[in-house]
């Protein structure tokens, strides 16, 4: 593609790296440790709820999707980050910047409508209880995962595939830390009024959606203050609370990181909303479905057992 007399891009180079002459392995071991508990982590999740049968409910399955997604979620970035890191040359290819978009978003819009999912499902058990199981029925929670992982992956298809068409002439410098889209559509040598308008939308959506899940925990806690026992109570909050949790600091790091309307922050605030983004935000989760359940707790004990069996057994 060519803007006049000017080459076009075929590579970005990231500037929101902090720029330390042979400080980066400062952040680069804090950040493979990190990266390395959040795939571990969602990995024993993933693989307690699967191999557990006191765990093949909806509730424990939702969780098992959404570590998986999680694993996935952080590798579209951290790796790269890790890369550049310890690189002179902070960047990546126009192919791998639409790639690290698409399957960074598409996995991001994946758990949010897990997350609304998981939301519904809790409001249906505490809610509506003597008709949870006749809902929530494997084949509907099936279906409602594979759906929740689809449509994250189709709604942003159409605007990676209009970005790879936009011809990029001029400068090639992202200031952020990952390949993100409006860093990435301001470098553009065209009018990309289209594609903005269409982010808009997508904030209008998490903003409804945040609203119906935060209106869905409302009720949820509404009907919890109004249980007669108070060993329900505490049951019922227990199995919610870490999905209130998680839902806050998904959303809430969502939040800072896409709905600014217009507001600039300095490049370091920039950068440290995008690690809560990226990184922290990840890094609790599976911090949160594990210490603070005692079934998932037992269930990854288990799964420790079970592997001791088949190393003592020579298998």
């Amino acid at each position: 593609m060519r803007s006049g007399n000017l080459s076009a891009v075929t590579e970005f180079i990231f500037t929101g790296f902090p720029q330390l002459q042979d400080g980066s392995l400062l952040y680069f071991f804090p950040l493979l440790f990190i990266y390395t508990f959040i795939v571990i982590g969602n990995l024993l999740i993933f693989l307690a709820v699967r191999l557990d049968t006191r765990l093949h409910n909806p509730m424990y399955n939702f969780i098992s999707i959404f570590s998986f997604l999680e694993i996935w979620y952080t590798t579209a970035t951290i790796p790269k980050m890790l890369s550049n890191l310890i690189s002179e040359k902070k960047a990546i290819s126009m192919t791998g910047c639409l790639l690290q978009m698409y399957f960074f978003h598409s996995l991001g819009n994946s758990e949010g409508i897990l997350l609304f999912t998981m939301a519904i499902d809790r409001y249906i058990a505490i809610c509506n209880p003597l008709r949870y199981q006749m809902i929530m029925t494997p084949r509907l929670c099936a279906q409602l995962s594979a759906g929740s992982c689809i449509f994250g992956f189709l709604i942003l298809l159409p605007e990676i595939v209009i970005i790879s068409t936009l011809p990029f002439c001029g400068p090639n410098q992202i200031h952020q830390i990952f390949c993100d889209l409006v860093p990435v559509l301001s470098l553009a040598c065209t009018d990309t009024s289209m594609i903005l308008i269409e982010d808009v939308i997508h904030a209008v959506v998490i903003i409804i959606t945040f609203l119906i899940i935060a209106l869905s925990y409302i009720r949820i806690v509404i009907v919890i203050l109004r249980m007669p026992s108070a060993e329900g109570r505490q049951k019922a909050f227990s199995t919610c609370a870490g999905h209130l949790m998680v839902f806050l600091i998904f959303f809430g790091s969502v939040s800072l990181m896409y709905l600014r309307f217009n507001t600039t922050y300095p490049p370091v605030l920039d950068t440290c909303i995008a690690l809560t983004f990226t990184v922290l935000a990840p890094f609790f989760n599976p911090i949160i479905y594990s210490l603070r359940n005692k079934d998932m707790k037992n269930a990854i004990k288990k799964l420790f057992c079970f592997q001791k069996v088949l190393n003592t057994s020579g298998i």
